[in-house]
């Protein structure tokens, strides 16, 4: 299914970037001529028959698309709902990451810049960037915090062998904040020459437009394999949020659908206090990180606050405008799950289906269980955003010393 598939619903940001209240463009003044150039460029690219057609052609025959949908019997027979999966783990480089690794890695070519600059968490959008940017030869940068290096090694190895620079961020909580923040200064200084491709559905105008669109894929996929596998939509769809690229991903086809409840799911880690979770939906106030604005975690002077969650991918203070927005008018609910719920789902999908999911896509599979068991007689369609793979260490340990 093509990107020029006409979407059931087009919210979109106005000129300036913003979504409702959210988003906009809050920028160094030096980088927003740069912004126009981006900007103008993808709204040219993506209405490009050409443009569309060769990053089909990549979806298909290299990341392995369309994904598949895959009735979980198992855990529907045990929790009483009937659960599908949209198999996102199964794309190459293991999670919806590589969806718009490779949409901005061509829309870099088309610019003709000549180097990539990322930031990454758990390492999937930076494993991503590495592969599409050896795919189309370009230099790439990833910068990656230093608690997130020690917790994701499989994913930084994969990295420097796809030829990527791993940059080592050791400032502040040396997390996804703080690698976001080096990134930012590094494509100040080269902006020129590199094209930043941010991770997900966050970030100054137009990238959370840019992402949003390689993303929603997803969603177009799952809907028409969900109606040729039930005969009709789900009641429930669920995915984890962070900043947001999987979940806006799968939502977009269905906003319109009103009898299909859609529920994002944040991490509330360690709990409701301040710098214990990464909720910025549930306990964040409106500010400005990164050149947007959007719900940001505070402390008591209004600074950004610490993020923390077990899933490196999930650590971020803000989260997606759009997300914001769509909160905001009530269409879809955002909740919580604890570290220790995800893990306990971690190994439930494990040992019941005999899928590994990541540590985020954990967190939509909790929520989705507690669905189920809430309402059995419904079908609940569950976003599995990635593979746990790059869990598999940090997840023993973890395990032993919770013993």
């Amino acid at each position: 299914m093509g990107l020029n598939t006409q979407q059931t619903i087009n919210i979109q940001p106005n000129q300036n970037g913003f979504y409702g209240d959210y988003g906009g463009q809050f920028l160094d003044e030096n980088l927003k001529n740069e912004f126009q150039k981006i900007t103008n460029a993808f709204l040219i690219l993506k209405e490009d028959k050409k443009f569309n057609e060769e990053l089909d052609l990549l979806y298909k025959h290299y990341v392995g698309r369309p994904s598949s949908l895959y009735y979980a019997q198992n855990l529907s027979t045990k929790y009483g709902a009937e659960i599908y999966l949209k198999r996102e783990d199964l794309n190459h480089t293991g999670a919806h990451k590589i969806n718009h690794a490779l949409g901005e890695a061509l829309l870099a070519k088309k610019l003709g810049k000549k180097k990539i600059i990322a930031e990454t968490g758990a390492g999937q959008h930076g494993v991503a960037t590495a592969t599409a940017a050896a795919l189309f030869g370009l230099d790439c940068d990833i910068y990656m915090g230093e608690i997130d290096i020690q917790k994701e090694k499989p994913n930084v190895d994969k990295m420097k062998i796809l030829g990527a620079n791993v940059i080592c961020v050791k400032s502040g909580g040396r997390a996804l904040k703080e690698a976001v923040d080096e990134a930012f200064k590094a494509y100040l200084r080269e902006y020129n020459s590199a094209i930043y491709a941010i991770g997900s559905v966050v970030g100054p105008h137009p990238f959370p437009m840019i992402v949003e669109y390689f993303q929603s894929i997803i969603g177009r996929e799952a809907k028409k394999q969900f109606l040729e596998l039930t005969g009709s939509l789900p009641n429930s769809i669920v995915a984890c949020v962070g900043g947001g690229s999987n979940a806006i991903g799968l939502f977009n086809a269905f906003l319109d659908d009103e009898f299909v409840k859609i529920y994002g799911v944040e991490p509330l880690g360690k709990g409701a206090s301040i710098g214990e979770n990464a909720a910025s939906l549930t306990h964040g106030k409106d500010g400005i990180i990164h050149g947007f604005k959007c719900k940001l975690l505070q402390d008591r002077n209004g600074n950004v606050a610490n993020a923390y969650s077990i899933a490196s991918g999930l650590d971020y203070p803000g989260v997606g405008p759009k997300h914001c927005y769509l909160q905001k008018i009530g269409r879809v609910s955002y909740d919580t799950i604890s570290d220790k719920d995800a893990v306990q789902a971690f190994f439930e999908l494990s040992k019941m289906e005999g899928i590994i999911p990541a540590l985020e896509s954990s967190h939509a599979i909790a929520y989705a269980l507690k669905l189920a068991q809430q309402n059995p007689e419904e079908k609940i369609l569950v976003n599995l955003s990635g593979r746990g793979d790059k869990d598999i260490d940090f997840i023993i340990n973890y395990e032993k010393n919770a013993i």
